[in-house]
């Protein structure tokens, strides 16, 4: 059984940086074939995919947030971190870290979620 768990932040200054941390267990984030993946749920709206880093290192971002947004690895410590900078209020929302795998085309494991408020 692969888990994921979200670890950061609660609360965000505006013009900050949000960082938030996926801990994976039961699975290697280096293992062909599977992406890493940050998708997140603002109030009262729908999922968005937010960018993802693969097996390899690759990483790829939604074109809406790609300019403000970093996903990087450690692969010792199996896990994952989203950078987003310059937040405003618009980016508060549930936060997930989930995998996605290829074979079927499914997001087969989330993270809980952790909420990210941004707000001075």
């Amino acid at each position: 059984q692969v888990q994921l768990q979200e670890s950061g932040p609660g609360l965000v200054q505006p013009s900050q940086t949000l960082s938030l941390t996926c801990t994976v267990s039961g699975g290697s984030i280096t293992t062909n074939y599977y992406y890493w993946n940050w998708i997140r749920q603002p109030p009262g709206k729908g999922l968005e995919w937010v960018g993802a880093i693969g097996y390899s290192g690759s990483t790829y971002y939604s074109p809406s947030l790609k300019s403000r947004t970093s996903i990087s690895r450690d692969t010792s410590k199996n896990r994952f971190t989203l950078h987003l900078n310059s937040v405003t209020p618009e980016d508060t929302a549930i936060y997930y870290c989930a995998r996605w795998r290829d074979i079927d085309n499914l997001f087969e494991y989330w993270g809980q979620g952790a909420q990210v408020t941004v707000s001075s």
